[in-house]
């Protein structure tokens, strides 16, 4: 099977974690396909803006992908950016990570807590969980305050923050699992749970698990309905009638 992993930002190093972590997590016989956004499309995503400037270029290399055998998508950003329209540009299943991480965490336990970078992903986060039914489970959005790009630039600092976030959430939250809020996590997820003594979720690893056992089933995405091909506006078009003047 072939599995097209995309990163919505700009980042190759990004891009690179993201595709370590998708090929770890992949089984035999997968194989995967990682790529980005150039610019100017920004480096990270942080923000509807940044979501909204990214999209259009991923529906492109989704399409490509699709065309050169992808049989499954991952969206590897958190806020799960364009999810809609992405369903609609191609057949195969599109897996968002954070609603495959949600949806995971739920499997494992009856409360979990997520994790992200800064503070303005919370709102985002938390309306996501609302949106994919898993609101009553979520128990809070923390966010370590550090911008994106951070996590690559001094992943040892960035550890440290997560797992005193980690614990804060098994501690204070009754999280039962936590989820990593960030792509660019997706490499410190094991050792974290392994401090922390419970289930900690990165979407990556849970969003090419999900993409391969449902493509794998033989599922594609529903074309009836809000997730059809987009229609083709040029038929709308009518060529306007001319004017005649009134029989004398």
């Amino acid at each position: 099977m072939r599995l097209f992993v995309y990163n919505p930002n700009s980042s190759r190093e990004m891009t690179a974690l993201i595709a370590r972590s998708a090929e770890a997590a992949a089984s035999t016989g997968t194989t995967v396909i990682a790529d980005c956004a150039c610019p100017p499309v920004p480096p990270s995503i942080e923000g509807y803006h940044d979501e909204a400037v990214a999209v259009p270029p991923m529906l492109d290399a989704l399409r490509r992908a699709e065309l050169a055998g992808a049989k499954a998508h991952v969206i590897a950003c958190f806020d799960d950016p364009g999810i809609g329209a992405a369903r609609e540009v191609v057949r195969g299943p599109v897996i968002g990570i954070a609603q495959a991480a949600m949806q995971v965490a739920t499997l494992l336990a009856t409360r979990f807590s997520v994790v992200t970078t800064l503070p303005r992903a919370i709102p985002i986060i938390e309306d996501l969980a609302q949106s994919y039914g898993a609101g009553r489970s979520l128990r809070r959005v923390r966010a370590v305050d550090l911008p994106v790009l951070a996590l690559e630039a001094d992943p040892d600092h960035a550890k440290s923050l997560l797992l005193a976030q980690v614990l804060a959430a098994r501690d204070q939250d009754g999280a039962e699992a936590v989820i990593l809020g960030c792509a660019g996590m997706s490499d410190m997820c094991h050792a974290l749970s392994a401090e922390a003594g419970l289930p900690v979720i990165d979407g990556v690893h849970a969003a090419v698990r999900l993409a391969e056992a449902v493509a794998g089933g033989g599922y594609v995405t529903s074309k009836v309905g809000a997730y059809a091909w987009p229609r083709d506006k040029s038929r709308d078009l009518v060529e306007p009638t001319p004017l005649r003047r009134p029989a004398e």
